[in-house]
């Protein structure tokens, strides 16, 4: 670990990223060590600064890359030759070398390349941070895609979630840094990303996304072949679309922006809340549209390794968040939160509803160009420190693709309306699920477990009818046992006031005759004391 971080170490000085650092909003005291530090000895070089960003994020390997593919869909809070060169990490990541990967597919697969394919193009299409692609054609004619795992990305991968583990200890050591749950957010990260490292989970999540929108206008997701599929390697369909990304394409082609940019909302909402599974990954090197009827867009989706889901209490909190949002219902949001335990015990709810508001209050009603989601976030965690609010590990994927959501929509249509785009679904949505059709589908839901547990009703109101019996039993029993002690105790109380008083008279009468000198030589006080003395002893 300590040679990982001394190459971490090394990589940030080789590209000289200390120098993306504005220097004037340092504090000064760091301003003025700055100017002494070993590293600024290093030349800086001819490469542009979003340049030696990408370079230092590639070679540093695939936890880092995924960091800057998910910087470069928020080309609001970057500059854009940065956000330009981060683009490329997407799918432009250096390939490893063709004659590896044809070893890799006939070891997976048991067979040669020739066997498998009727083609097979050795240079690759793409190359991600985790996998590469591969053109093919089956001996079927089809044209299919193949995705190769890296060789040895599993270990490098170790090592970086090795320190991400301790720098997650030491900041779960800082109070104010304890909220944020580290550890816990370190732990979903690593069993999603480790799960992007068998193809065979990437596959299963490609079919069911591929089922919840089968025939529908909005998703289109190709088919995997199961047969040529294991952990390393995965075969699928191959697509023809356009790059989201490529906005002038696009245009050329007639798209409907505006209509792309709504399809896109409603994609993610009925993802979430329809289907409770949702693509995590939707950076645009991830998205294409489709070339076939531009005026009613279809979106096409590839790499599912990265999906999530929440349970159905989170669902609920999540839609009636958003619509306490959207109706700017700040008392419904601190209320909502308070509920779900994700604030400190004690909140007024008031109290987090003022600072809601004014967090909130100046973005509402506004076009998407017109939002600065950065100050917003910066402004929740602000409030968030005040009022001790925990991070929900089991919500940071949904809020990672979310801000996937928010970059794709200011590049495709800067002036859609997120709201007005989604609060219709979500007030169908919680009509639908909470209403009569909500209660008749949850009752076919359930129905072959209600139809097994019917005929065992009986018998389980009988078994709860006994326990309830004995229970009742066992109070009677237990009252009766007290009962009977305390009236054992009142019994002997008298006995005991008896027994003390005889000791007592006993103790005088054999003391009598050396306590009657030693009294005539005490002051009244003392006797007077030793009187009352007696008194208590024989008193109850």
């Amino acid at each position: 670990m300590s040679l990982r971080l001394f190459r971490i170490a090394w990589t940030v000085s080789r590209y000289r990223l200390d120098s993306l650092v504005p220097q004037d909003r340092l504090p000064p005291v760091i301003r003025w060590l700055w100017r002494f530090a070993p590293v600024r000895l290093i030349p800086i070089g001819d490469h542009s600064r979003g340049k030696r960003l990408r370079l230092a994020l590639e070679s540093l390997g695939p936890i880092f890359v995924k960091f800057g593919q998910m910087l470069s869909t928020r080309r609001d809070l970057l500059p854009p030759d940065i956000a330009d060169e981060l683009k490329r990490l997407q799918d432009q990541v250096p390939p490893f070398p063709g004659e590896t990967a044809r070893a890799m597919v006939e070891v997976e697969l048991g067979k040669t390349v020739e066997e498998a394919f009727a083609a097979f193009e050795t240079e690759p299409m793409a190359s991600a941070s985790i996998a590469q692609v591969h053109a093919a054609e089956l001996h079927s004619g089809e044209q299919v895609v193949v995705k190769i795992i890296r060789p040895g990305i599993d270990r490098i991968m170790r090592e970086d979630i090795g320190l991400l583990y301790t720098f997650a200890r030491l900041m779960r050591r800082i109070p104010e840094a304890r909220r944020l749950r580290p550890v816990e957010v370190v732990q979903d990260y690593e069993a999603t990303l480790f799960d992007e490292l068998d193809l065979n989970k990437e596959a299963a999540n490609t079919s069911q996304l591929k089922r919840n929108f089968q025939g529908s206008p909005l998703l289109y997701v190709p088919a995997i072949h199961w047969s040529l599929t294991h952990r390393q390697v995965m075969v699928q369909e191959r697509i023809t679309g356009i790059p989201v990304a490529d906005i002038d394409a696009l245009r050329a082609q007639g798209t409907d922006l505006k209509k792309l940019a709504e399809r896109g909302v409603e994609i993610f909402f009925t993802q979430v809340f329809r289907d409770n599974f949702f693509h995590a990954d939707m950076h645009p090197g991830n998205i294409f549209v489709s070339r076939d009827n531009p005026t009613e867009p279809l979106y096409i989706a590839i790499d599912c390794g990265i999906v999530g889901s929440l349970t159905r209490e989170d669902q609920d909190y999540l839609a009636r968040n958003l619509l306490a949002f959207f109706r700017q219902d700040y008392y419904e949001v601190a209320v909502l939160h308070i509920e779900s335990g994700w604030v400190g015990e004690g909140t007024r709810a008031n109290e987090f509803a003022s600072a809601i508001r004014a967090v909130c209050e100046p973005i509402l009603e506004k076009p998407l160009k017109d939002i600065s989601f950065g100050q917003v976030l910066l402004g929740l965690f602000q409030t968030a420190r005040r009022f001790n609010m925990e991070v929900q590990p089991q919500l940071v994927l949904l809020q990672k693709t979310l801000l996937n959501i928010e970059g794709l929509g200011r590049q495709l249509y800067p002036d859609l309306d997120l709201w007005s785009t989604a609060k219709p679904y979500l007030e169908r949505w919680m009509r639908e699920r909470a209403g009569p059709k909500g209660f008749w589908k949850t009752l076919q839901k359930h129905a072959p477990e209600l139809a097994h547990q019917i005929p065992e009703l009986p018998v389980l109101a009988h078994q709860a009818l006994s326990d309830r019996e004995q229970q009742r039993r066992l109070y009677r029993q237990q009252t009766e046992a007290l009962t009977s002690l305390e009236a054992r105790f009142q019994r002997a109380a008298p006995r005991a006031r008896r027994l003390r008083l005889g000791a007592v008279l006993l103790a005088v009468a054999l003391a009598w005759q050396p306590m009657l000198g030693w009294a005539e030589q005490q002051p009244w006080p003392v006797l007077v004391a030793a009187g009352l003395g007696l008194l208590l002893l024989v008193w109850r």
